[in-house]
Parts: C-alpha cells; structure tokens; sequence
C-alpha cells in the first residue's frame, strides 16, 4: 500500500470526527481499510512464514511448511 493511501485513510478519518462523511467518502474509507487491512496480514504471514525455530534435539522446524505455506513454495 502506498504512502498516498494512507494519507487519504487519515484524511478521511480526521474529516469523519470533525464534520461528518458523505456516503461516498464511507465506501472509500471501508475500502481503503480493508485493502490495509490485507496489506498488514500479508506482511504479517510473511514474516511468520520465515520462522523456523531450533527443537531441544537441534533440529529445525520451520514453522512456514508446518503452519503456513505449502511445502515446496
């Protein structure tokens, strides 16, 4: 997501406290939201699909093929 889209989510947030959004500023707003939402997720499992934790035997598992992503990816 771009620095642009999250100034306008601010924008249109800071409009909504002070004076109120149209019907259409609220759909821009929901779906602005939602496709941060989906960026900060993706960021999110991708990071945690980089995990691999050192078992007490020292082997590795990684946690990205036992919970996330499919193996072989």
């Amino acid at each position: 997501m771009d620095e642009a889209k999250i100034t306008r989510i601010n924008v249109l947030y800071r409009k909504s406290k002070a004076e109120g959004l149209t019907q259409q500023e609220l759909k821009e707003q929901t779906a602005l939201r939602q496709e941060y939402l989906e960026a900060i997720r993706g960021n999110l499992r991708g990071q945690l699909n980089n995990i691999s934790i050192q078992e007490k035997d020292g082997s590795i598992t990684d946690l990205g093929e036992k919970y996330g992503r499919k193996k072989g990816n």
